[in-house]
Formats: structure tokens, C-alpha cells, sequence
């Protein structure tokens, strides 16, 4: 079912404007100076696909499956010749499917480590990053439980193993051993906790896998003793239904970094607070791509962040990389 809050503001969109000419001219124009043309490729391939039409195939860390889902339908829908086929994989794997050749572009909260540009460099090749987002990652636990504000040394006692048991960081607690829910030991989500609170070591034993974000939300939904590890944007769209199923289901960990700014003040991935970088799991969305001319995967690039897609990423509950957004803040 394609995203809600996309087809919401393609109507608008529709409203307001017809797509024509003269839109496709400004497109070509902003991929074409946004991606240049100046790279080398040495590929004998022969494209047909131009800005605005032709067929791609590109690589989607899955924790951003909604949001790209709803780009997507939003581009096609403005451009009926353009056909993006995403393959929603875990970190590694869209990797590997973009080393490959596989895949055109990929979305994920990383950039390419020395290793994988030697690969391109070896191809007279050089990518191009575009930030396109600011997310973070959730902290969720089952609504009976109370521990729902933890600081960040908390967080790193129940990932290094030294707290197994609830009772070890509230002795009120009448809950036994903490379960640590990841959707893959080897996701961008686990890659991240991993790095922030393990850095060469490996996850304790009580730590397991459940295959996909949405299946770490049922799991902690259905087992009070379990914390989950979730990318904040299946959570963040207060219009998107299969979100506010999920809040229904689990609570939202507020988080405390001690060793910050605001040492006393817990916070929760929203939209504000990952803007102003108070929230302690922030990370940065890219879009890569390995076209060496203005293509469809230039193309789509540009209108994510541009205008439209930047206001499709803003109602999704994440923050735009490339638009201003305007914080208010409201005194009781």
C-alpha cells in the first residue's frame, strides 16, 4: 500500500500545479547540476533512461522502507515513464547488491568506508553522496514495563552485558532477565549500537534477532521483559496507520546522555529533538550513486531532495536534510 502522507501530498501537488515541459526542464536541470557530468566511465553499457523516464533498479536499506516507498510512489506518479524497482535489504546485503552493479543507487545511514570507494576508484569511478535526512534510532519496551526514561551508561551496561536483569537498574522493577531485540545483529541498527556501545566486542548472549524492525515491535509488544532496537521513522508518522498501530503496542524510551549538554533532560526521537542533535541516537540519511551522467537515478535523487521529497521526509516524522524546517517551542 503505498505511504499515506504521499498520496496525500501528491493530490495537493495536483492541485496546485499540471505537470508539463516545462517541470521536466527544471528537473533535468537541477539533476544535471547536482550531479554534474564531469565523472569517467568506462562501461560499455548503452542507457536508455533519462531524469524523468527509463527503468532502475536500486538498494534500500529496509529500515527506510516506508519512506522510500512513499518517494517512490510520489515520483512515478508525476512521471509515468519512470520505473524504480527498490530491493529492500539489510545494510550488508544493499551493499553488496550496489558493489555489484546491481543496483544504480542506495539509500542508507551511512557513507562508503575506504574499502568499498577503492572499488570504485579502481573503476575510474566516484560516487556521489547526497544527504537527504536526519533520523535516529528508537529505544521501545513493553508498556508495562516502567523503565521508560534511561541514560545512555544504562543503555551501555544492558549492551555490554554487565545488567542483565532489570532490577539492576531500578530495584523496584519486578521483571527478570532483559531480552535485547534486534532486527539483524548485522543492520544498520545493530551496526550503530554496536559501534556506539560495544566497539570491537560482540553482542551478549541475550541479545537475538528478529528478522525485521516491524517483528522487533511485536516481539517487545508480546514479552514485558524485552527492549527493542528500531529505526525511529517507524514510529515518527502520527498519519501513517501502521505507525500508530505500533505506538499502541510498545512504549518509546526517553534517553539521557550525561556526558552532553543537557546532562538532566531525557529525550525521545522526535522530530525536534533529533534536529537540534539532543537526542543521543541521531544518524544521517544518504542517497549514493554511482551514475557518471544525469539518469534516472540522478533523476531521482534530485527530487528527493528537492522540494517535494523534502516535504514527503518532513511529514514522514524525520528531518530534512536540504529544506529548512521551523521548530516551535510551546511554554505550558
Amino acid at each position: 500500500m503505498p505511504h499515506l502522507r504521499a498520496i496525500d501530498f501528491i493530490k495537493k501537488e495536483k492541485l496546485r500545479c499540471t505537470m508539463n515541459k516545462l517541470n521536466l526542464h527544471i528537473v533535468c536541470t537541477f539533476a544535471l547540476a547536482l550531479f554534474g557530468l564531469s565523472s569517467c566511465d568506462n562501461s560499455t553499457k548503452k542507457y536508455t533512461d533519462t531524469a524523468t523516464a527509463g527503468t532502475i533498479h536500486i538498494a534500500v536499506d529496509d529500515s527506510y522502507t516506508s519512506i522510500v516507498e512513499g518517494e517512490i510512489y510520489a515520483f512515478e506518479s508525476f512521471y509515468a515513464k519512470a520505473k524504480i524497482n527498490a530491493h529492500y535489504l539489510q545494510e550488508g546485503d544493499a551493499l553488496n547488491f550496489f558493489l555489484q552493479d546491481s543496483a544504480r543507487i542506495i539509500i542508507l545511514n551511512r557513507e562508503l568506508n575506504k574499502d568499498e570507494l577503492a572499488m570504485f576508484e579502481e573503476r575510474n569511478l566516484k560516487p556521489r553522496v547526497t544527504k537527504i535526512a536526519y533520523d535516529g534510532v528508537a529505544v521501545i519496551v513493553h508498556p508495562n514495563n516502567k523503565d521508560t526514561n534511561l541514560t545512555m551508561s544504562q543503555l551501555q551496561k544492558i549492551f555490554s552485558g554487565e545488567s542483565k536483569k532489570w532490577s539492576q537498574l531500578n530495584s523496584k522493577s519486578n521483571l527478570g532477565d532483559i531480552k535485547i531485540i534486534l532486527d539483524n545483529k548485522a543492520s544498520s541498527n545493530g551496526r550503530l549500537m554496536k559501534e556506539r556501545f560495544l566497539k570491537l566486542d560482540n553482542f551478549p548472549a541475550n541479545c537475538y534477532a528478529a528478522h525485521s524492525n516491524s517483528e522487533v515491535v511485536q516481539y517487545v509488544s508480546k514479552h514485558p521483559e524485552a527492549i527493542g532496537i528500531i529505526g525511529a521513522n517507524w514510529i515518527s508518522d502520527k498519519d501513517d496507520t501502521l505507525a500508530l498501530s505500533f505506538l499502541k503496542k510498545v512504549n518509546v524510551v526517553a534517553l539521557c546522555d550525561e556526558k552532553g549538554e543537557n546532562k538532566n533532560e531525557f529525550f525521545k526521537p522526535y522530530q525536534a529533538y533529533i534536529k537540534l542533535k539532543q537526542y543521543p541516537l541521531c544518524r544521517t540519511i544518504y542517497i549514493i550513486s554511482r551514475e557518471a551522467r544525469a539518469g534516472l537515478g540522478s533523476g531521482f535523487t534530485a527530487f528527493v531532495a528537492g522540494d517535494k521529497g523534502q516535504r514527503i521526509i518532513l511529514k514522514s516524522g524525520l528531518v530534512p536534510a536540504t529544506a529548512p524546517i521551523r521548530i516551535v517551542e510551546i511554554n505550558n
